[in-house]
């Protein structure tokens, strides 16, 4: 059925499925139907971004991650202090929001690896061994306490996953209420064929599962600890 890429014999496949199925072929196109109730646009719809930024919070301490806020300036100190002493590692994306806020400045008192796609396979090996992954939030969940990470060459996933540490830079104005706000926003890329990442990360505080035993287990396949910082940028 498909082959180089392309499918082939669609249409007698999908003939030959729906008649083992006992129906017919629907020959119109199937038209997306148009809900009269949309209560998931009503949460939070009259919030401000200051009232976001205590939901998201509020949400932060239910998942025993620690919330920092701070101001574009005054940044750098607040990761420096965020990190804090003693550790022997750092690895953080490539991207250019880390010079421009200032914030390599920081990174480089330490042992610091930056995801270079030179690097191949080492950059996954930086990040095992690295006790804290740094990244921006692309988009921010306040219901949830969620930050959502879109990845690309420059933006390796390990970096979330592998440090036994977690932090989180988000800018304020990146936080919306609910899940709704950001499919929306990537549904409105794909129609405007604007390129949309292979992988999209939904993280809510540090690794944890409940499955065993019904335990409450953090850290099983993550980081162990995570925090945020919300910049104010808006």
């Amino acid at each position: 059925m498909v082959g180089h890429g392309s499918v082939k014999n669609r249409e007698d496949f999908l003939k030959k499925l729906s008649g083992k199925l006992g129906r017919n072929k629907i020959e119109n196109e199937v038209k997306v139907p148009k809900w009269e109730l949309r209560p998931q646009y009503q949460i939070l719809q009259y919030a401000t971004q200051d009232d976001l930024v205590h939901v998201f919070k509020k949400a932060a301490e239910k998942i025993n991650t620690n919330v920092v806020e701070t101001t574009l300036q005054d940044l750098p100190l607040a990761l420096k202090e965020e990190i804090g002493v003693g550790v022997p590692s750092i690895i953080s994306w490539s991207d250019p929001r880390f010079e421009e806020y200032k914030l390599n400045t920081v990174l480089n008192d330490y042992h610091h690896h930056t995801w270079d796609t030179d690097t191949g396979k080492k950059n996954i090996v930086a990040a095992r061994d690295a006790d804290i992954g740094i990244t921006f939030s692309d988009y921010t969940l306040a219901e949830s306490a969620t930050v959502v990470l879109t990845t690309s060459a420059e933006k390796g996933r390990s970096v979330s996953l592998l440090p036994k540490t977690y932090i989180a830079l988000v800018p304020k104005s990146t936080i919306v209420p609910r899940l709704t706000q950001v499919t929306d926003k990537i549904e409105k890329n794909l129609e405007n064929q604007q390129p949309v990442s292979s992988c999209i990360k939904f993280i809510s505080g540090p690794s944890n599962s409940a499955d065993i035993e019904l335990s409450f287990v953090e850290g099983v396949h993550g980081p162990v600890k995570a925090s945020y910082i919300v910049i104010s940028d808006c």
